[in-house]
């Protein structure tokens, strides 16, 4: 009976230190998710676990372009703009006016990325078919301020403050469109939910995300194979200490419910990233005019190199309509 009482002593605290060890495990991983997220400064982390994240594998020649176009567009005279966010937080973007423009962008990039990086590939497109360009660096990133980054819950009243400075610089004299891709493309379609000028005549969302706790939720069971489930509560409260609003606080089917401006949504079926699934379902819950433009076989953010005449049949289409 003795040896029957030790042995279950024992196993329970065999088993207590066990749960202790995987709590202790599971808090510092997803503190560690939490970090790669949204801290300015990322934790270190191996090329493979990147890739891992992603879900992607490589497209050497996608990214070879990317790469000469955004050196291209970063090399062209642009002017450097400076505003102070709605918050407090000190942004920068980059100004590139045409001549006789028939209206004006506001393009905000993705998570860890650069404005020249994203949009090096289309600016001549855009360009070509007048429109100026408000390149935003978003917050958390690159020459803007800010520790953390907000996945669009906070880049969305950026977008109301560049559009504010747009319309200072032009008068309000022509339309303006909101535009992004991947996290950028979530930032615009979130900012649909707020008081924006009447002059902001569509959004358009390359590839964006619902909500930053559905791409989570997504990249750790799908990518990472690591189970969210409870984690998500960590998640919450770790997120709110940061940037002081929830994961599951805000989403673009939020916004887009209660918005009446047209909504361009692109995306590619093979994104690795961010599923297909999620502009269906940002389509789904647009109250006001929209269209989808659906690329097969395009990875996250390949969607205008795959299929560039197409993607640039569909923007122009609505251009022609909403302007």
């Amino acid at each position: 009976m003795k040896h029957t009482v030790k042995d279950a002593a024992r196993t329970a605290a065999m088993t207590a230190a066990a749960v202790t060890a995987a709590s202790v495990t599971s808090f510092a991983a997803t503190k560690y998710m939490v970090r790669m997220a949204l801290d300015r400064e990322p934790p270190k982390a191996p090329e493979a676990a990147r890739r891992l994240i992603a879900g992607a594998i490589p497209h050497e020649e996608f990214f070879k372009a990317v790469t000469e176009a955004g050196e291209k567009l970063a090399a062209k005279p642009n002017e450097t703009v400076e505003i102070t966010a709605s918050d407090g937080t000190p942004l920068v973007g980059h100004w590139r006016p045409v001549p006789n423009a028939r209206r004006v962008l506001v393009a905000m990039h993705g998570w860890r990325s650069t404005w020249y990086g994203d949009f090096g590939l289309i600016a001549d497109f855009w360009e070509k078919n007048g429109c100026s360009v408000l390149y935003a660096e978003q917050r958390g990133q690159n020459n803007s301020g800010g520790d953390y980054m907000g996945f669009g819950l906070m880049e969305r009243y950026d977008c109301q403050d560049w559009v504010r400075w747009v319309n200072s610089r032009t008068g309000a004299a022509l339309p303006v469109y909101l535009c992004g891709v991947s996290m950028g493309a979530t930032s615009v379609l979130m900012a649909a939910g707020l008081d924006l000028p009447g002059n902001v005549h569509g959004i358009a969302g390359d590839c964006g995300f619902t909500s930053p706790d559905a791409i989570w939720r997504h990249i750790a069971n799908d990518n990472l194979h690591i189970p969210y489930g409870l984690r998500s509560m960590l998640v919450e409260a770790l997120v709110k200490k940061k940037i002081q609003v929830g994961p599951e606080d805000y989403s673009t089917v939020d916004a887009l419910s209660q918005s009446r401006i047209p909504v361009l949504l692109i995306h590619g079926t093979d994104d690795s990233f961010v599923p297909v699934e999620m502009s269906f379902e940002n389509y789904k819950a647009c109250a006001g005019p929209k269209k989808i433009f659906v690329v097969p076989g395009a990875d996250h953010g390949m969607s205008y190199y795959v299929d560039r005449e197409g993607y640039e049949a569909a923007a122009r289409d609505f251009w022609q309509q909403f302007d």
